[in-house]
């Protein structure tokens, strides 16, 4: 299939990861390329480390990147296991990293992959379609407390124990086996003054679902524990993120790095002799402007945080 792909915060990504010609880049959430070629266009003597976890990315890659593969590195994994990548491939140390931590939107048009509400297919859900793990799995065998705290936790919907109640009760019946299902019966639990709102009722338990699915925030933390040993000085590392979970833990990360000191304020000198490891790129996230939320709606949510190595 052929999909329309714009990547979000184009610009920004680029001037943010001040790339040079020569530089080694990292694009750990490669998709549909489309950061990646810009990336790949501005190096020369330099190489861009592309890594997904999902095989359909890799295998368009090489369309897509078409006249820069010279320069591009194509490596199937996570990107929660960045240092470990690096290492297998000898590489001591990165110029820039970038992660858009949003699912791609070919996984989202692709009504087989089972990630929307929109359309009905088997329960998926997976990035990586090796992975043993499927929302089947988690609808039809987690407990309803495990499920009304995914839903809460990840998803921040409101009528989580509701939705995880009406999930058990219809699993007793039979088994929950494709996203139109899931979807109706958390509509049906939800009260009429829900299922009247803007938003489809299914979003937030979809994203909480598939957020448990993929591990992403485990991924994301184990990310933000590695990034800055495996950044030069001077590198810089660019995280775009879609919610408030994933964007607190990039933003907790990023100030405790440039923070340095962690004594109490009311010490008088530094005992712990910690000092600022990396300084913010800007004080306050970059979001999408007018114009790209008219050509692409799903930037709006977006928030892109960078952090220069010192």
């Amino acid at each position: 299939m052929d999909y329309t792909h714009k990547p979000v915060l184009l610009r920004e990504c680029l001037d943010g990861l001040n790339i040079r010609p020569g530089g080694i880049y990292v694009d750990g959430t490669l998709g549909r390329a489309g950061h990646s070629l810009e990336i790949a266009k501005r190096l020369s003597a330099g190489r861009l480390i592309a890594v997904d976890r999902d095989q359909a990315a890799l295998d368009a890659a090489p369309a897509r990147l078409e006249g820069c593969l010279d320069r591009v590195t194509l490596v199937r994994g996570n990107f929660g296991d960045l240092a470990d990548i690096l290492a297998s491939l000898g590489v001591a140390g990165v110029d820039g990293m970038l992660f858009d931590l949003g699912v791609s939107s070919p996984q989202l048009d692709d009504g087989s992959r089972g990630f929307s509400y929109l359309q009905d297919a088997p329960l998926d859900m997976r990035m990586d379609q090796s992975a043993p793990l499927t929302a089947r799995d988690v609808v039809n065998g987690w407990s309803q407390e495990e499920l009304r705290r995914i839903l809460w936790q990840y998803g921040e919907e409101r009528y989580s124990g509701p939705i995880a109640a009406a999930i058990v009760r219809a699993r007793e019946r039979e088994p929950i086996e494709t996203t139109g299902q899931l979807a109706e019966l958390i509509r049906s639990a939800m009260p009429a003054k829900a299922r009247r709102e803007k938003q489809h009722p299914a979003k937030r338990s979809f994203q909480a679902i598939r957020i448990a699915v993929n591990d992403e925030l485990g991924e994301v933390e184990r990310l933000l524990g590695s990034a800055l040993d495996v950044l030069n000085p001077g590198g810089r590392v660019a995280i775009i993120s879609f919610h408030s979970l994933e964007d607190r833990l990039v933003k907790t990360a990023f100030g405790a790095w440039a923070k340095g000191c962690t004594c109490p304020p009311d010490f008088p000198v530094c005992v712990c002799g910690r000092t600022p490891r990396a300084r913010l790129v800007g004080r306050r996230p970059i979001t999408p402007g007018e114009e790209e939320l008219n050509e692409n709606a799903r930037a709006r949510s977006a928030k892109l945080r960078i952090a220069e190595k010192l």
